[in-house]
């Protein structure tokens, strides 16, 4: 991960534990429906470990939460 777009991972991971609360998923939920596993969301969501994450998953994720993918890349 560049060094320039670490506080950017850092809002989206913030972003996602956001809308997954609101919609009432655990992490081991939102992980179950993405088919990925527990540590996956739970380094995601992190605010101090880098984790990227792919367009893919990007969309995936936002699915599942039933929002727009653009909402987890705005800058409120």
């Amino acid at each position: 991960m560049k060094q320039e777009h670490r506080e950017q991972y850092r809002k989206l991971g913030l972003k996602i534990s956001y809308y997954r609360k609101l919609k009432g998923l655990t992490q081991e939920q939102l992980a179950e429906k993405l088919d990925k596993n527990l540590a996956f969301i739970g380094a995601v969501e992190a605010p101090n470990v880098d984790r990227t994450v792919s367009l893919d998953t990007l969309f995936d994720i936002a699915k599942v939460l039933d929002i727009p993918p653009y909402k987890l890349l705005k800058d409120d």
